[in-house]
């Protein structure tokens, strides 16, 4: 559910720095506090384990770009990153093939369809739209380096793990629920193959994009991963460079476009953050040059991102003044250069 009703939050803008670390605390736990009864939405069951997720959990946190921490609720409770993991697989591709070449094969446009639209790649001439559905995340995936699809996995995992500042886990039960339901995705790989948009075996490459999907994070890593990218692409917390500045810009401007599928423009008018989300009830939001929040709840509105997360989040953007989009006048003595 994107904020509409933000009444009664005090505006912050853009411009400038967060405030200080407490008062950035204060803020995490009063948006998690005003949003943690907020029971609407229902959790994804279309892949079976996720249908057993506990709908009460509700987890928040904040990483600033200096490596401030803030974390409220279930926020280092373990749950499958799913299609977070877009953004920072095509960031990954990027640093190794550079802008140019990821653009012409990917696409940066919002395709307006469901996320495992078939319609959207066979109207554009089998042309993924953007990385952040389906059939451009996999044509992603396929991009990263490796002889062959166990290498590509463990770059994926590295990088991932890099992102979040630990090396994140695997969960192989998701996994191997998913992989009795992926018959769209591997449909969409072939696909892709059918008009050369995709090199190696099909069915490799969307098994590497399922494993992708079933790595474990919390909020909190979700808050460090972006907060990665509003940094410049220096992980504030473990200090390690991950990937370049100008992959972060190219980064944050696809997710911004397109980070909730056919929601984008909704979010970015009411919101003004790029964001992802994904089907286990995960969204990270990024400010950049600021920092990010991460947030989880499992029960999902009918685009199938998390209604709290997205509640909790849009409070933050308001009270933290991380919208990208607001600003306020120079002091008179500033604009006439005294």
């Amino acid at each position: 559910m994107i904020p509409t009703d933000l009444a009664g939050i005090e505006q912050a803008v853009a411009t400038g720095a967060l405030p200080g670390w407490d008062r950035v605390e204060e803020l995490v736990v009063e948006a998690h506090r005003r949003h943690s009864a907020d029971d609407s939405g229902a959790v994804a069951d279309y892949i079976p384990l996720l249908g057993a997720a506990d709908p009460s959990l509700f987890g928040l946190a904040v990483v600033d770009a200096s490596g401030g921490v803030h974390d409220a609720g279930d926020a280092l409770h373990e749950f499958s990153i799913q299609s977070i993991s877009k953004m920072f697989v095509y960031a990954l591709a990027i640093q190794a093939h550079g802008h140019a070449r990821v653009r012409d094969i990917v696409g940066v446009n919002n395709t307006g369809l469901a996320f495992n639209s078939v319609m959207a790649l066979e109207l554009n001439g089998g042309h993924p739209m953007n990385p952040m559905v389906n059939a451009g995340a996999i044509a992603t995936t396929a991009l990263m380096t490796g002889a062959d699809a166990d290498e590509k996995w463990e770059r994926i995992r590295d990088g991932l793990s890099a992102f979040a500042g630990r090396e994140l886990p695997f969960d192989d039960e998701v996994y191997h629920s998913e992989m009795k339901t992926n018959e769209r995705n591997r449909a969409l790989g072939r696909l892709l193959s059918s008009y050369g948009r995709l090199t190696g075996d099909s069915d490799e490459i969307v098994d590497v994009y399922t494993r992708q999907c079933a790595l474990n994070v919390t909020a909190h890593d979700l808050a460090v991963m972006g907060a990665t990218l509003a940094d410049g692409g220096v992980n504030p917390v473990t200090g390690e460079r991950v990937v370049s500045a100008d992959v972060c810009r190219d980064t944050l401007a696809v997710v911004a476009a397109s980070g909730l599928y056919e929601r984008s423009g909704e979010w970015l008018f009411e919101i003004g953050l790029p964001a992802k989300s994904g089907v286990s009830g995960g969204i990270v939001a990024v400010s950049p040059g600021k920092g990010a929040a991460g947030a989880f709840s499992p029960r999902l509105d009918s685009a199938g991102n998390s209604v709290r997360a997205q509640l909790a989040i849009g409070h933050l953007s308001r009270s933290l003044g991380l919208n990208l989009f607001a600003s306020a006048p120079q002091a008179r003595d500033a604009r006439e250069g005294r």
